[in-house]
């Protein structure tokens, strides 16, 4: 009986087994058609955009299916295995059952022998062990009792395991199933959103080919507008200038177009207060540039307190008893004078002022001001030195002649101090000190040309370097950064230096030259070459013949030529960086080197 269920387990076993196979064969062909559609897709052109997308999709499909079919497997095999192991207990309880059915007959066989062979009489001295005259028939009869409940136990506990061990099959076969199924499901729904994806993709692609084509011709449109815009602003810019210099030079008259009414008038009004807001502020110092009325602008200021350097230079050299001149050292760069200025003038707090126009009063406070930047030190040392002369003893031989002598030494040595030491001197603070620093930016420089000297942007670069060092004495900067190791005559050295700071050596636009004659002989062999009659242009390199022999022996830089006179920058001139001027034509001038700028 027992073996009869056990087979009935078995058999329920492999029908369910069965039916996982088959779910596994549908799971198959679902995958195969699955990874046909995703590796054929709905569009036959090979070469279409989409067919690195649909071989992405087709790829993930697999995966998906692949992933679908090794979880039903796994799940499947465990399922077998569980079974296996649930027959096995099974055969071993049915095994056991009869094993202990055997040994209880045996038992029984075994007493119901002796009991026939004792007969009814118990063994001497045993009396008290045995058992009364029915026993024999009452344990016949609990055995067989005890037997069949054994045996009814049995039967129900292989009933009980096959009945769970069909239940897990079944139970593990239908979510096996289902896993599957919904791998399939899965794997079409990714296919099918993998194909939408493609086409997605195509028109993806085929907007972006016609975004890119209008984002190039909003390029080119954004191009010309730029330029237009940036031509437009530089008109304006120019418009605005030339309004600031009506507005500064003709008060009456601006009044005047006030009162008359109009849309114009109503511009001019607007652009006074956005130019009043300039005007009163440090950068009002870039509207310094112009004559507000007083006769005076800003670079007719700054040249008169050049003259009076030069004066206080001067009275130093003549009024000093001496036999060598010794000047080294440099002066503060103008535009950290004016900076330093604008600054205190605006922000002082006892009575600010605006520094766009000039007066007595403000000429005094820049004066200074440049006096505390600046400072001349000179001293006189006297030499006891032996020299050495030759002469001629009337028959051709020379004779040397050592002769001690002393001599007087004057030193004069120019100091300055930089922007950042009078902002500690006049206790600035932060917020001056920050306005000090963007007056000092470098994209400023152009301002401090216009205003300085007159200079616009990309007109006359190597004036503007020259006359920044006006006022420099020895000229150690420029001879040492030529090479010589002591000082020698440096107004060629300081025109190469200057042309060196534009970049100008480099591009072979001016010489390198330490000597007059090297450098005019450099640009007569180019053709760029005009003799002393030729009204010069500024940026042009003037050489000079002081001995009038038809040699050069010395150079400088041309600032401008104004009604016949050569307004020019030289080194070395008394030692000192200076600005001189010729008439045009003048016996002194040899001639003019033109740089191809």
């Amino acid at each position: 009986m027992a073996d009869i269920k056990t087979r009935d387990a078995v058999k329920g076993t492999i029908k369910t087994i069965d039916k996982a196979a088959v779910a596994s064969e549908r799971m198959k062909a679902a995958y195969a058609k699955t990874k046909d559609k995703a590796e054929q897709g709905y569009y036959a052109d090979e070469n279409s955009p989409t067919e690195y997308a649909a071989d992405k999709v087709s790829h993930s499909s697999e995966r998906v299916t692949e992933e679908g079919v090794h979880q039903f497997n796994k799940q499947g095999q465990k399922s077998v295995q569980t079974t296996k192991e649930n027959i096995i207990k099974a055969k071993d309880k049915a095994t056991d059952f009869k094993q202990k059915r055997a040994a209880k007959a045996a038992e029984k066989k075994k007493a119901q022998a002796a009991a026939e062979r004792n007969g009814s009489q118990p063994r001497h001295g045993a009396a008290s062990r045995s058992p009364a005259p029915d026993a024999p028939a009452n344990a016949g009869a609990n055995g067989k009792s005890q037997l069949i409940k054994t045996r009814q136990q049995g039967q129900k506990t292989i009933k009980t395991t096959a009945r769970n061990t069909e239940k897990k099959v079944k139970s593990t076969a239908k979510g096996t199933v289902k896993t599957a199924e919904k791998g399939v499901k899965t794997a079409q729904a990714t296919s099918k959103a993998a194909i939408k994806t493609t086409e997605q993709t195509a028109k993806a692609t085929k907007a972006a080919k016609t975004s890119a084509k209008a984002a190039q011709r909003a390029a080119q449109a954004a191009k010309a507008t730029a330029k237009a815009t940036a031509h437009a602003v530089k008109v304006a810019v120019k418009a605005t200038l030339a309004a600031i210099k009506a507005i500064i030079a003709g008060t009456k008259a601006l009044i005047a177009a006030i009162m008359a009414g109009g849309w114009i008038a109503v511009v001019v009004i607007l652009i006074i207060c956005l130019i009043g807001l300039l005007v009163g502020s440090v950068f009002g110092i870039f509207f310094s540039g112009e004559d507000s009325g007083s006769g005076m602008t800003m670079q007719t200021v700054v040249r008169e307190i050049n003259a009076d350097y030069d004066s206080r230079l001067d009275e130093i050299i003549n009024g000093t008893s001496h036999d060598v001149l010794e000047m080294s050292g440099s002066r503060a760069v103008w535009k950290e004078v004016l900076a330093v200025y604008s600054v205190k003038t605006t922000t002082d707090p006892d009575n600010p002022q605006e520094v766009a126009t000039m007066d007595d009063n403000k000429k005094q406070l820049l004066a200074d001001i440049f006096w505390e930047m600046n400072e001349i030190s000179s001293r006189t040392e006297s030499k006891t030195e032996t020299q050495i002369t030759e002469s001629d003893d009337g028959h051709g031989n020379i004779v040397k002649t050592e002769t001690t002598v002393t001599q007087t030494y004057l030193y004069i040595t120019v100091s300055h101090k930089t922007a950042e030491e009078m902002a500690d001197k006049y206790g600035f603070n932060e917020e001056q000190r920050q306005q000090l620093s963007e007056l000092l930016s470098e994209e400023n420089n152009s301002l401090w040309s216009a205003v300085l000297y007159g200079i616009t942007v990309g007109d006359g670069e190597i004036v503007t370097v020259a006359l920044s060092q006006v006022g420099n004495v020895g000229g150690q900067p420029y001879w040492s950064w030529y090479g010589f190791d002591g000082r020698v005559e440096w107004c060629a050295c300081f025109v190469s230096w200057c042309a060196n700071e534009c970049g100008y050596i480099d591009s072979g636009v001016i010489p390198k030259f330490a000597g007059c004659v090297n450098g005019s002989q450099w640009f007569k062999d180019r053709g760029q070459w005009q003799d002393r009659n030729y009204e010069p242009s500024a940026g042009q390199i003037i050489f000079f013949d002081w001995e009038g022999d038809g040699e050069t022996d010395h150079v400088g830089i041309v600032e401008r030529c104004e009604n016949g006179i050569v307004y020019t920058v030289e080194g070395n001139s008394g030692d000192a960086c200076r600005q001189r001027s010729y008439p045009v034509g003048s016996s002194s001038i040899y001639g003019y080197g033109i740089p191809a700028y």
